[in-house]
């Protein structure tokens, strides 16, 4: 198999995974200009050089973030989440709030007692009554997954 071709199925298959980096012109650092195992498009292996070369090289953060081409903030990030998770700490994450924050327990106790007392009541509906009664804006469609989701929770809890 040809090289380019060999670079391209990676560089597919860093994409499928969300960890190819979009700007490896950025990586100035010399083990990604001089060598072919260092790949500067393969973002897992840019941010951990760059936190090794801070940790074990001696290499100033604002050096390292600048060869590598983060920025200091970005820099931190990695490093907390590498100190959390090892590894898999500089998998790329989701960025945003992680489930429904404002659709808590008591919010979703509040619209199922709603339905117990006036069925069938529209997702709409219920977003109304939210928004007048606990000044939440929440949109229909939130409000409908959630309360699907405490169902399977609940129905699994029963066998």
């Amino acid at each position: 198999m040809s090289e380019d071709r060999t670079r391209r199925d990676k560089r597919r298959a860093l994409q499928r995974r969300g960890t190819w980096n979009r700007h490896p012109e950025r990586v100035h650092d010399e083990l990604f200009e001089g060598h072919e195992f260092f790949d500067p498009e393969d973002l897992v292996q840019v941010k951990y050089e760059m936190l090794r070369r801070v940790r074990v090289d001696g290499e100033s953060i604002q050096r390292a973030a600048k060869d590598f081409g983060f920025s200091r903030p970005s820099f931190y990030a990695a490093r907390d989440r590498f100190r959390e998770d090892g590894l898999a700490g500089l998998l790329p994450h989701k960025p945003g709030p992680k489930g429904g924050h404002k659709l808590t327990e008591r919010v979703l106790d509040f619209l199922e007692e709603i339905l117990a007392q006036e069925p069938p009541t529209s997702a709409e509906e219920l977003a109304r009554r939210l928004r007048e009664e606990q000044g939440l804006e929440v949109h229909p469609r939130s409000i409908e997954r959630a309360l699907e989701r405490r169902r399977k929770k609940n129905s699994g809890r029963s066998r």
